[in-house]
């Protein structure tokens, strides 16, 4: 069994889905997690609760990630409770799906970029700056990052330019050691825009036709290949991308 013993990580929007999934399993696994959440606080203080039920430590820090002064304040804190960060997951974002390019407004392009791209930017460039050296910077990204998906240009689109950021921060940074990769998860059965199973009907049908396992992925999937690049099994692993879907075609 990997062992995060005496290691800090920060997981951003881990309130619910995939981030309270890694966050819960970094913490069975020994690490202290400080928790991020925007405006779920309810979701945030449960989160925490089942991580302290474990014995782990923890805490919850406020920060809307697409404002650069309250990830620089998320990053701040965490130091301050425990001295140190050992691993970032930049996990926050929005999904938008099932909307033609024509039919994007301004607003919207603007709401999905701040978070999913500047956000995700300005996250990975506090981790770069603050986490130890040998430390780990994982991105959670999407498969409509490698599969174009009708409906899915803008989202896609503001998911794409981190992984870019991977490619590139795992070479300034990898002579400390520090290795940055990516999780390129399908569509994460009850989670995000699928928590609610009845919705999105049309396109649930589309993935699971296309997927060879006739199913999502889970939010335990991708917490797998979360411990992987947490742990010292990836120590020589950078600038990666892991595809999570199963073998589906997009």
């Amino acid at each position: 069994m990997n062992s995060l013993n005496n290691k800090v990580a920060v997981i951003t929007g881990s309130a619910r889905g995939l981030g309270k999934a890694i966050a819960e399993r970094y913490a069975a696994l020994g690490a202290s997690i400080v928790i991020n959440y925007s405006r779920d606080k309810a979701s945030a203080d449960e989160v925490v609760s089942n991580i302290k039920a474990m014995g782990a430590k923890v805490i919850a820090v406020q920060a809307d990630v697409s404002k650069v002064a309250d990830i620089e304040r998320l990053f701040k804190e965490a130091k301050d409770a425990f001295g140190k960060i050992d691993i970032v997951v930049a996990n926050a974002g929005i999904e938008m799906v099932e909307t033609p390019v024509v039919d994007f407004t301004e607003e919207q392009f603007d709401r999905l970029f701040s978070i999913n791209t500047k956000g995700t930017y300005f996250t990975m460039q506090q981790a770069a700056k603050t986490v130890e050296d040998n430390g780990r910077i994982i991105y959670i990204a999407s498969s409509t990052t490698a599969f174009p998906v009708p409906g899915m240009a803008i989202y896609g689109g503001s998911k794409t330019t981190p992984r870019y950021l991977v490619n590139v921060l795992s070479q300034e940074i990898g002579h400390r050691g520090v290795t940055v990769n990516s999780i390129i998860p399908f569509a994460v059965d009850h989670s995000g825009i699928f928590a609610d199973p009845e919705a999105y009907p049309e396109l649930r049908k589309s993935l699971l036709d296309s997927s060879p396992m006739g199913r999502l992925a889970e939010v335990e999937d991708v917490a797998n290949v979360a411990e992987f690049f947490a742990s010292d099994l990836s120590s020589f692993v950078n600038g990666q991308h892991l595809v999570v879907n199963g073998g589906a075609n997009q």
